[in-house]
Formats: C-alpha cells, structure tokens, sequence
C-alpha cells in the first residue's frame, strides 16, 4: 500500500528565514526512498515556483509538483462550486494566479465571492469595497485564519484579524478554505493521489495541522521545532499519533506503515 506525507513548512522545515537542523536531511530521504510527499502551506501569498525558490535558497531541492497551499485548494474549492465564477480579490500573487488557472475572473463589481488571502498591499479603501459587496451579497471566502504572531516589528498584520474585520463589518462569517477546513486537507490528499489510510501530517501546530489531520482520519506527528510544547498538549482533547523534536528524528517506515 502507497503511503504519503502532507508536511507544514514554517516551523517544520524553516524558521523564518532560517533551516531548521535535519530539516534538508529528511526530505532528501524521502526523495531517495521515494515517498509521496507535499508540502502543505496555508501561506496564499507565494506561487508553488516562489515556494521551491526559497527552499531552494535553504538548500532543498524539490519541484514545483512537491508544493499545495491554500491558494491552491481556494482556486480548486471556487472552480467546484461556480464554474467560470467570479472573484473580488484581497490577496497577492499566489492567490490571483491560482483563482486565474481555475477559470475564475478578478472582477471589481458584482462578484459571486469576495476573496481574502495574506497581503500588504490593499488598502482600507479596497477593504471598504469588500465589505459593501458582501452586504450586496457575495459570498466571503477567506484562505486561512492563522493569527499574527503578534511580536513587535511583525511586518504583517496577519489574515485572521484582517478577516475579523471584515466580519464585523458584514455581519457575515468567512467561509475558511485552509488548513484546518476539510477543504485544503481533503484537496491537498488527492493532489499526492492518496486515501485517507495512506496520508500522515507532519506539522508543528496542533490548532491547523494536527486538528486537520485529525479531523480528516489522517494519521499525525506533531513536532516541537516550532511553535506547540510537549506542556500545553493537555489543552487539546485530540493528540497527535507521534511526537518528534523535529522532522530530522523520523525514521521510516512509520510504525503505522508497518501493520498495514
């Protein structure tokens, strides 16, 4: 039986800018063992292209084929429900260009959906017009709701604030596309060709990743390179199936893979 990963990537394979330990190592060895693999992002900023660029960057070498991120599930999602739809877009780069290879036209009128992804580049203005087109109403479709890490300098104000505001103002609550939604982690499984028996998560987030991967029958492996604690799990009443310190400590084949 084919088995596969979906793996997080900020926390999990990088830091910020920087590679975690081991991080090259294990994904070299799923090349070498050849073992279905993809990386799972919520950011909808980047392309897949900008994706491999920067692991690139860190010293991982992977195609294009290796990356899914929730821009990718909402041009799929929107693609399914409307055909030929279209699309007010809040959102940069990675985000318009998938919405476009689905067939969805960016409109600044009468939209079927308006679209919320990660950027700094619309305006209150922008938001404004958003917001009256929803009341209007398009349907509000937002790629994930991670929240900022809310340290000072952070450089973006992060889409689940971006996203409460446009809530508050609508009265309407955004329908999320991203990791956690059965949306992205049901999409992204099928983009690697796997069941539901032959698909692990790897993340460092049990709120996104281990929850989704939970909710969806995957088995998970939570790793502590990034933001969970070992301390805080009691919090959550789901658990991971594995706990690593980081990816660079996973042996294959999992247990899991042996009893089948």
């Amino acid at each position: 039986m084919k088995q596969g990963l979906l793996i997080d990537m900020d926390g999990v394979i990088y830091s910020g800018e920087a590679l975690i330990t081991g991080a090259d190592r294990f994904i070299k060895k799923l090349i070498d063992e050849e073992i279905p693999f993809a990386f799972m992002t919520n950011n909808s900023q980047r392309t897949p292209l900008e994706v491999v660029r920067k692991l690139k960057g860190l010293g991982i070498k992977v195609e294009e084929s290796h990356v899914y991120t929730s821009a990718m599930a909402t041009g799929k999602f929107l693609s399914d429900q409307s055909p030929n739809g279209t699309a007010y877009v809040l959102g940069e780069g990675g985000l318009l260009s998938s919405l476009h290879d689905h067939g969805i036209t960016l409109v600044n009128t009468d939209p079927e959906f308006v679209v919320l992804g990660e950027g700094r580049n619309f305006t209150l203005e922008m938001v404004q017009r958003a917001v009256d087109m929803i009341l209007a109403g398009a349907k509000f479709i937002t790629t994930n709701r991670d929240p900022s890490p809310k340290k000072p300098g952070w450089n973006n104000l992060g889409i689940a604030a971006t996203t409460a505001m446009i809530e508050e103002a609508t009265g309407r609550k955004a329908f999320v596309t991203g990791k956690p939604s059965p949306v992205m982690m049901r999409s992204a499984r099928k983009f690697l060709g796997l069941e539901t028996s032959e698909t692990t998560v790897i993340g460092d987030t049990m709120e996104t990743d281990i929850q989704g991967g939970v909710q969806m029958g995957y088995k998970t492996i939570l790793v502590l390179s990034g933001i969970s604690s070992k301390d805080t799990l009691g919090h959550y009443a789901f658990k991971p199936d594995m706990i690593a310190s980081s990816v660079d400590e996973i042996e294959f084949p999992l247990t899991w893979w042996e009893n089948k």
